[in-house]
């Protein structure tokens, strides 16, 4: 049967339109430093896409469709606020997997353009679908975390067996939720409820609550994270990044939930395990060791209670002055969201392009870090490789360290 060919003028001229009206309505709304990210973020998706159209064939409807919700979808973020299901199925999460692909896809655009006809163009668009199983699900597990004591001399992974207690300390952390697209109120909410009934001693959020399309209404993280009332004095939170964007709305949606926030302060949380210091470090962007060394000294140690603190980026562990806790839970990275953790491999794209801890594990000197891989994500629109975390940490070795 002759199939009619693929319209790629049409397709074409109408990504070129879409781009233009984008740029524009992101100028005129919300100014020129946005409407100058997305004319590089969609000029980049239109260059690889215009390569890869003669490629759909009897899927071009198809390939239509997605290009024009990946248009759709960044207009709408001229004026982000949190939408339905339908929206988000039809709209946000096809058009961030598409974009997704055809950003995967640059190497074989750019070869195509050159001339040239590469074997695999279908490889990007393969490794997105499961991309997306990655950034839409998430298992929940168990798993032990040793704090052995010892000395290391260099920040790097440590993971290690020994000594179990009898009864060691749970936590649950909730990270990087990123409360948009791909994280809706009702899934916070199911993941909170969730958390809830694992009885866990301690729950602790290290930052990054929201997107922008949820700053604008308090009553969305309210509703997301309203699970945690019936957890009393067992919730702690510091803030992230993200949070100094909407600083209002992420205390009022903590407050309500029953969540004590501490920024650069210490509370001591009586749990089943002893009672343990909670020291919630505020995220900041320069001067990191000044910080750290001015809110450690400010709350000295007490003999024989263990501390754990948070500190949303783990690039800012290095900088913690010795002994200031047992053990600092971070987030931040989104485990690298980029990597081979589906291989059984480590390497991620943080891990690739820095030196600072993007998953699990880690040490220097006497100090423990565990980076979670983060509850959601942002930034770019899909997980590869690395799935969210929802873990419950048993900790060892807190009292004897």
């Amino acid at each position: 049967m002759h199939l009619p060919p693929v319209p790629t003028t049409a397709l074409t001229v109408g990504s070129l339109v879409g781009w233009v009206a984008v740029v524009l309505l992101a100028y005129t709304v919300r100014g020129r430093p946005f409407a100058m990210f997305l004319s590089v973020l969609l000029g980049i998706h239109v260059a690889s896409s215009r390569s890869l159209a003669p490629l759909s064939g009897s899927l071009w409807p198809l390939f239509a469709y997605l290009q024009a919700v990946v248009f759709v979808h960044y207009a709408m973020l001229a004026r982000p606020t949190l939408r339905g299901p339908l929206y988000r199925t039809l709209v946000s999460i096809p058009g961030s997997w598409f974009g997704a692909a055809v950003f995967l896809s640059v190497p074989w655009s750019v070869a195509r353009g050159l001339g040239f006809h590469p074997w695999g163009a279908w490889i990007p668009f393969a490794v997105a679908v499961a991309g997306l199983v990655d950034s839409l699900w998430a298992a929940e597990d168990e798993r032990d975390l040793f704090l052995d004591g010892a000395t290391v001399p260099a920040l790097r992974r440590h993971h290690v067996e020994g000594a179990r207690d009898e009864r060691p300390l749970r936590v649950l952390q909730i990270t990087d939720p990123h409360l948009g697209p791909f994280m809706s109120v009702a899934g916070l909410h199911a993941i909170c409820a969730r958390a809830v009934a694992r009885d866990p001693d301690l729950v602790l959020l290290t930052g990054d609550l929201l997107t922008m399309e949820s700053q604008r209404d308090p009553a969305w993280l309210t509703a997301a994270l309203a699970p945690l009332k019936s957890l009393p004095g067992r919730c702690y939170a510091c803030l992230g990044n993200h949070d100094h964007e909407a600083l209002d709305t992420v205390r009022a949606g903590l407050a309500a939930a029953g969540v004590t926030l501490l920024v650069d302060d210490l509370a001591v949380a009586d749990t089943p395990a002893g009672a343990v210091e909670i020291l919630g470090l505020d995220f900041v962007w320069r001067d990191r060791p000044r910080h750290l060394r001015e809110v450690t000294q400010r709350f000295p140690r007490n003999a024989g209670v263990p501390r754990i603190a948070m500190l949303h980026d783990p690039g800012a562990f290095k900088h913690l002055p010795e002994g200031s806790a047992e053990l600092v839970l971070s987030g931040h990275t989104h485990g690298g969201q980029l990597g081979l953790l589906r291989l059984g491999l480590k390497g991620t794209v943080v891990s690739a392009l820095s030196k600072v801890p993007d998953h699990g594990p880690w040490a220097l000197g006497r100090s423990r870090l565990y980076v979670h891989r983060g509850t959601g994500h942002y930034g770019f629109p899909l997980r590869i490789g690395v799935p969210a975390e929802r873990s419950v940490l048993h900790v060892h070795g807190l009292w004897r360290g």
